[in-house]
């Protein structure tokens, strides 16, 4: 199972909602750069790290790990950039799901 959002032009108030969900160090690293939107993946964790790493081949964006959910069997990821990069990332990863569909 895999669950993905795309918030565009988020609000100042959604950013410090997912801000309060990282850790510190991700913290430091998001608050630095520009977004205009963000990605949001949901599944199971070598998922994650498999669909986060297509992500960032597909498009210039920065992934967070959002904390506070399941870690056991689910687990999020935000990938933080551009409307354009943020699209072609979850984009890249719905391609990759389609295919082992098939």
């Amino acid at each position: 199972m895999i669950l993905t959002r795309i918030i565009s032009a988020p609000r100042p108030n959604t950013f410090a909602l997912l801000l309060r969900r990282m850790v510190p160090e991700a913290r430091k690293q998001v608050e630095s750069i520009h977004f205009d939107a963000i990605g949001l993946i949901q599944t199971d964790l070598p998922s994650l790290f498999y669909y986060t790493d297509i992500a960032q081949k597909a498009g210039d964006v920065t992934a967070v790990e959002i904390i506070g959910n399941c870690p056991q069997h689910l687990n999020t990821i935000a990938l933080l950039g551009s409307n354009e990069a943020v699209n072609a990332a979850i984009t890249a990863i719905h391609a990759i799901e389609k295919q082992k569909k098939i």
